[in-house]
This record gives C-alpha cells, structure tokens and sequence, in this order.
C-alpha cells in the first residue's frame, strides 16, 4: 500500500476515484442508512454516479474554473456531487447545513456561486429565501424529493433527473468525462473551505489537490491506513476535519465511508458500524463521557461500586498497556479482569470497540478528558491543524501519545516558533490563498513561506509541540500571572454538568468564568433529587445548581494550585449564563468554538459586575429561535465566589 500511495503526489482526486474503480471495484465505498437499512456501494459503483452526476451538470451548463455550493448533512450523493464537480475542474464549497439562509447568502455571495447541490427541502428553502438578494444561482439540485412535489421554480431540479439528463449527455459524448479529468492539474483549486470566523467574517480558503492529497497521504501512511478501514462520517462536509479524514484519506487508501441516517441516530450508527477509525472534536467525547456518568448515577450501587474501582485502576496502568510498556503483573491482570467487567462493554456502548485509530482535533482537549479514553484501551490521539494547513500539521505516534502535546511535526511538515511565541508551519498541505483577499493572505504567510497559525506555543527538545492558547487570548493577570483561557475552561468542561466554560482574566485582577449547564447531566440529577424545573433557564438559577457547579470549580481550583505556573490564575467567581451559547446567536462557531471577542462585547456588563464584586446582575439578551425569529429573554444572575487554594507546589 504505501508504495502506491507514494505515486499519488501529482494526482487529482478524480484520478483518485477512477484508480480505485479499477483496483476494487467491488469493494464498498460508500454507505448509508436509509429507512433503518444500510445501502451499499461499491467503487465501480461510484464512479458511475460521480459520471452521470458529471455529465449532468455538464448538460446544465456547469463549466470549468465554476463553483458548485454543497449543503447538507453528510450523504453519499452530497460526496459524489463534490466529486463530480472536481471532476470538471469546477470547486466545491460545502456550506454548514444548520447556518441560517443569512450566514449563507454571505458566502454564497463571496464565493461566486451559480450551481448549489443540497440535501432536501429544508435547504431549497434557505436559498429561495435569500435567492433574490444574490447576483448568482442559477440551478438548484436537491437530492431528497419529499415534500418537493409543488415547487415549480425554473432553477430547481432533482438529483436523480440531472443524473438521468448526464447519462443521456454521457451517450452522446462517450469520452467527455475521462477527457474532462485529463485537463485536471494538481495545482488547480479542488475545494474551497470556509473559516469558522472565529474572530471575524469567514475567509474562503482555496486549497489545491496537491495540497489536500499530501495531507491524505500523510496521514495514510502515518497510521498505516488500508482499504480495510471503516469510517463514520457525520461531521459537517464545511469542516476541514471531515475533508481530510471522511473525503481525502478515503480516496488515498480507498476505506468505506459510512453516513447515518440522521443526526439523532448517529450514536446507534456508530455503534452499528463499529468503526476502526474514528475523528471527532473534543465536544463529541466530552458528550460521550457525559452520557457514561449519567448512567452510571442510575446504575445500582454494585455496578457503580465496580466502575469506580477499575476506573480507578486503569487511570493507574491503562494508558502503559495501550502504550505496550511495562505493567506490574497485578495490575495487568486487574486490569485484563476491568476490560472484561467494564472497559469492553463501555467501548461496546459507545461504539469505539473496534477503533484501532482515533483522533480528536478542532480545539484542545483536556487532559483528564484525554487520559479517560486512552485508560480504557481507546487509541486516542490529538491532531493539529487548521482549514489553511489541510488540517495537517502535527500527530501523535503510536508509543509516544503525551496527554499536553499535539504530538511531532506530521510527514512532510516544519513548524518552528516565532520569536513571539507563535506557532509557524510550512508544507506542501498549505492553501494556495484566501479567495478575493490578497491582503490576508499575504498577512497569513510570511516572507519564507510559513503560515502564521495564530496559535502560541512550545516545541520541546523531543519536536513535539505544546499549545498553550490563541496567541491573541494569553495574556496576564494585573498580579502577572499568566492567563491560558482554554487550559481552565478544558478542565472545567471534564466534568459533565458543565457543557460549556468562558474564562477571563487578561488584565483582570482575578480570572472569572461564565458557565453553561450540560441540561441533561444536571437535569437527571436534579430529577433524581426531586428538584422540579421548568426548564434551562430556571435549572441554571437554582441555588442547588451553583452549589454543585462551584464543587467542580473547587477541584480545578486544588488542580491548579499544584502547579507553579498556574497556582495564581485560580478561578475566584462564576456564574451560569441564563441561556446556551449558540452559533445561530454569533456566540459560537458552526464548530463550536467559542468566538471570544463576541461574548466579551455581549455580556461585557455581567463581567463588570463580577470584577466589581456584585452579587448579581440583571441582564436582557437577544436570541434567535428555531424558525428563525428574534426574541429576548432576561434574567437577573447570581455571581458566586468559590475557595482558591494555596499553592501546593515545592520551591526550587
């Protein structure tokens, strides 16, 4: 296998596609679940669907150097369209499926678009809705025909119909697609991904084929990837992370790629598929752990009993077995009886028991988080990376897994540290520019030609790197301590009433965070106290809430006054925000990173009232529901003080 993948440098991925319809052509190459059956389709099976769909957006008008937008949750056809669109030498630009038809205007607008591929009649809605304020659109595709019956717009087609207008252009011009392809070079734009817009409007990232294959063939050969694999894929098709490991790995080393039913029935999926290689942000297996703890709070006293021992044990030896090193007989065989009493079937709920390879990426996690899954024999490593760097800058070797690295340069990357103490990275996985922004992009790459990540960090003697922050977010404290937001609010997020922290303290005196209550966790322990609620708002101002919350921020606090750099930024007040932070709010991005900068603006008057010592703050905040419609909701919030601890740490 790797001798293949060698030979894939100045390949294009539709080359890809038509390589593995020869060389397995029966192997299955995509899944789905639809009506609770899995669909299967084989290789040779795709390339056909990928032709049709090619030809058909040929007949349409679809022409090289255009733009294809893609919307939906993750589905065969959604892939097959990017493929198609590829295979034009057109770009594709997946757009996130939840962002409201405002937040897609914008890039539809950016972007150019005139062809959009989308899932149902959900999406076909957000269009027609902002379709009048845009200069493009031309032809709308929708791949789910429910509920589509009575639409009569002139740029609306269905899939299957565009499919069955290319077979009929594919009669009449036999080698139109193969020769479509032969035009394709590596250096052409294959897909253009958007920023999460973190700190400002999203940036259109256009990457090459050269570029993202590098990254697919890195990564395929760092963990020994084969067409054996099997992936879930349910993360949004937007987000590098899904590019790299659910489209661009699969077409390197030719694995399946499985697509759930739904987003609700992505646990039974997962668990049905049994994947054995896995990726997923640290909010999924912090959801994950969550689900763990609030069945174990329902379990018998004898089952809890037993998972608090062999926990406790594999927290001791688990991650040494998984590491191969060496492991005192007693806890070997303490630990071989936990993973028949408790890991096994724990890996077996959560659908994680036949991952050889797992990776989390997309933001930092926490090291107790990090720690609890490889304890229990789950192959878990961080990856570093970003839209700009295909998502490919750092791994973690399999025998050398540090819970605060992201682990060692990935094959065919340098990265180096700033004088400022940012990190730098340089590669052929790099994107070519940010589209319609040559200021940006001659901002984001240096006179060498490494890209400025934004991110600061450490790189030891043994070249693996340490991420302490956002360069923008580290800052001090009045007393001088130094401030990392993301290393307390991860320690905060371990435990599972808490879905979501936001720390400040840069040029405070003291660090106070703001809260978001896990609504199931808390509420099923609010339940089973007989504490009635009528719902988040009023479950986040109990005073039984604060109680429990401030527990947990107390034990990051004793945590914290272990260690010397981080005994002075204890948090010292919190409160529990009064509604959930939420993308469609600006709050959070569509992966779910907190935008920093907005919060800070938004509730600026609730962190003055905690730095000046009130006891509460009454606050009114705008909102956006479900439908789309404006609303306000208000409260008047607690702001409690916690107990800060001496430090623990030895001089010297």
């Amino acid at each position: 296998m790797n001798e293949v993948i060698q030979k894939l440098d100045n390949r294009v991925f539709p080359e890809l596609l038509l390589m593995h319809g020869e060389v397995r052509p029966d192997k299955p190459a995509y899944r789905e679940k639809e009506f609770g059956i899995w669909q299967t389709w084989t290789w040779s099976q795709v390339v056909e669907e990928v032709e049709a769909m090619a030809c058909g957006l040929a007949a349409l008008g679809f022409r090289r150097g255009m733009s294809l937008g893609i919307i939906g949750d993750n589905r065969p056809r959604l892939y097959w369209a990017m493929m198609a669109a590829q295979s034009l030498g057109g770009i594709p630009i997946p757009m996130y499926q939840e962002a409201p038809a405002v937040d897609m205007a914008y890039v539809l607008e950016n972007a150019e678009i005139d062809f959009v591929v989308v899932e149902d009649q959900e999406q076909v809605d957000k269009l027609l809705e902002v379709k009048q304020t845009l200069s493009g659109i031309s032809v709308i595709v929708y791949e789910d025909e429910r509920g589509m019956r009575h639409y009569d717009q002139p740029e609306l087609s269905s899939y299957a119909k565009v499919q069955a207008l290319g077979r009929a252009f594919r009669d009449q011009h036999p080698n139109y697609f193969r020769d479509e392809i032969k035009a394709c070079r590596p250096d052409d734009v294959c897909i253009m991904l958007y920023t999460s817009g973190t700190t400002g409007k999203p940036k259109g990232v256009c990457l090459t084929h050269r570029a993202v294959i590098a990254s697919g063939v890195g990564g395929v050969d760092f963990d020994q990837l084969t067409d054996k694999e099997n992936v879930l894929s349910y993360l949004p098709m937007a987000w590098g992370g899904d590019h790299l490991f659910s489209y661009a790995q699969s077409l390197v080393a030719g694995f399946a790629v499985n697509c759930p039913e739904s987003s609700e029935t992505v646990m039974l999926d997962l668990r049905e598929i049994g994947p054995t290689f896995y990726f997923a942000p640290p909010s999924i297996f912090e959801n994950m752990l969550t689900m763990v703890m609030i069945r174990m709070e329902d379990a018998s006293v004898i089952k809890r009993t037993m998972f608090h021992y062999f926990m406790k044990v594999a927290r001791n030896v688990g991650a040494d077995v998984l590491d191969g090193k060496p492991v005192a007989p007693l806890q070997r065989m303490l630990y071989a009886l936990g993973q028949v009493m408790v890991y096994g079937p724990l890996k077996n709920v959560l659908g994680l028991r036949r991952i050889r390879v797992a990776y989390t990426a997309g933001a930092a996690i926490g090291p107790d988080l990090f720690r609890f899954y490889r304890s229990i024999g789950i192959n878990l490593k961080q990856l570093y990376g970003s839209t700009e760097t295909c998502a490919y800058v750092c791994l973690q070797p399999d025998g050398d897994v540090q819970l605060d690295s992201v682990g060692i340069a990935a094959p065919g990357v340098k990265v180096k540290i700033s004088d400022d103490g940012e990190v730098l990275v340089k590669s052929i996985a790099m994107l070519k520019e940010y589209y319609k922004n040559p200021e940006a992009t001659v901002e984001a790459v240096d006179a060498q030609g490494y890209f400025r990540t934004g991110d600061a960090g450490i790189l030891g003697a043994d070249g693996h790197l340490r991420i302490i922050d956002r360069a923008a977010d580290v800052g001090r404290l009045v007393g001088g301590g130094l401030f990392a937001p993301n290393y307390i609010e991860n320690k905060l997020k371990f435990f599972p009433f808490i879905k979501e922290a936001v720390a400040f303290g840069k040029g405070l005196e003291y660090v106070n965070v703001f809260i978001n209550i896990d609504i199931e966790a808390l509420g099923n322990w609010a339940e089973r106290r007989g504490l009635a609620y009528a719902g988040y708002t009023d479950l986040a101002s109990k005073p039984e809430s604060y109680l429990v919350i401030a527990e947990n921020i107390e034990q990051v606090n004793a945590d914290l006054a272990k260690e010397a750099a981080m005994a002075g930024v204890q948090i010292q007040r919190f409160l529990i925000l009064h509604k959930e932070l939420d993308a469609d709010d600006g709050e959070l991005t569509r992966t779910r990173k907190v935008r920093r900068r907005i919060i800070e603006d938004r509730y600026k008057v609730l962190i003055d009232a905690m730095t000046a010592g009130k006891a509460n703050q009454y606050i009114e905040t705008q909102v956006m529901f479900e439908d789309g419609r404006l609303g306000m909701v208000a409260a008047d919030l607690q702001i409690a003080d916690v107990k800060v601890f001496a430090s623990s740490t030895k001089e010297a």
